[in-house]
């Protein structure tokens, strides 16, 4: 029996009204997923070196290379414990729970503004190429190609934001789902970061949540199940923990607990920490500029 130390709220509900059923979708050395058969929704099981997520439950396993899973294992619910096969089991006594509640737009914007220029210069520092931020030492002529393509989309998408053009914007956004390298392509993490802005309590570009269901729509036939999942969730603002405490920090923040989290964010996936940040200060500049708008 492997115990659960934590958890999102609506999946360890799930599991406790023993209503969860489904199968193993795709294994990985720190992740397994698992598609929900009722919905098609994707859950993962998390080793315990990462943070919570939606849909997530973060268990006390180093990685899941030793574990004998295969593609299509039943995954099904029995007296809280979450078992696969006779394979594993994995029980919820005690279990942390967590749930996603992103932090409210500040009425005084001043701190934000400081903080957008600590990120933007620290992702400049720091930050991985080959996504979102350009590689300048890219000799491959597809890299390079790669390279424009994004970063001309993602000016166009904002641009068209900013001018509250939301047709143009989601044209953009298609343009982005799908393309770049990774297993989450890099346009779908900038956009996961872009559209988790637009769900801060009180923020200036709460409108453009239609936005973000339209660019879901879209997603399902652009990108593959995992990315389509994170945007999903991303769409009605929910994602992992350590964005959120970089959301918490952008907003209202000191320095050096800014930068420490920025830094948790940028360790994600190869470039997709990067392309994640990226999105979610594009969306805060966004929300800047459409309260100066209308001020």
């Amino acid at each position: 029996m492997i115990h659960a130390i934590s958890g999102d709220v609506e999946f360890i509900q799930a599991i406790v009204n023993s209503s969860f059923n489904g199968f193993i979708h795709s294994i990985f050395d720190k992740t397994v997923n698992i598609k929900c058969r009722k919905t098609g929704d994707l859950y993962t099981l998390a080793c315990n070196k990462l943070d919570n997520g939606p849909n997530s439950l973060v268990i006390n396993i180093n990685i899941f290379a030793d574990s004998h899973f295969e593609l299509n294992d039943n995954v099904f619910t029995n007296k809280n414990s979450l078992y696969i096969e006779d394979k594993m089991a994995i029980s919820l006594n005690d279990i942390k729970k967590w749930e996603c509640l992103l932090p409210s737009y500040p009425i005084n914007d001043t701190r934000l503004r400081k903080n957008i220029i600590i990120i933007k210069n620290q992702i400049e520092e720091f930050g991985k190429c080959g996504g979102m931020k350009r590689n300048l030492h890219a000799k491959n002529p597809f890299e390079i190609e790669m390279a424009n393509m994004l970063k001309e989309r993602a000016h166009s998408l904002l641009c068209s934001l900013v001018n509250n053009n939301v047709a143009d914007a989601l044209r953009y956004a298609n343009g982005l789902i799908g393309l770049g390298p990774g297993l989450t392509p890099s346009g779908d993490d900038f956009l996961t970061g872009l559209m988790a802005t637009f769900h801060l309590p009180n923020c200036p570009c709460l409108s453009f949540r239609s936005f973000n269901e339209n660019v879901v729509t879209s997603a399902q036939s652009l990108t593959n199940d995992i990315s389509y999942m994170t945007l999903k969730m991303a769409s009605v603002g929910r994602v992992r923990e350590s964005i959120v405490t970089l959301l918490h920090l952008a907003l209202n923040g000191e320095k050096d607990h800014l930068i420490s989290a920025l830094h948790e964010v940028l360790k994600i996936g190869s470039s997709s920490g990067t392309d994640i940040a990226l999105g979610l200060v594009s969306g805060l500049e966004v929300n800047l500029k459409i309260k100066n708008r209308f001020h």
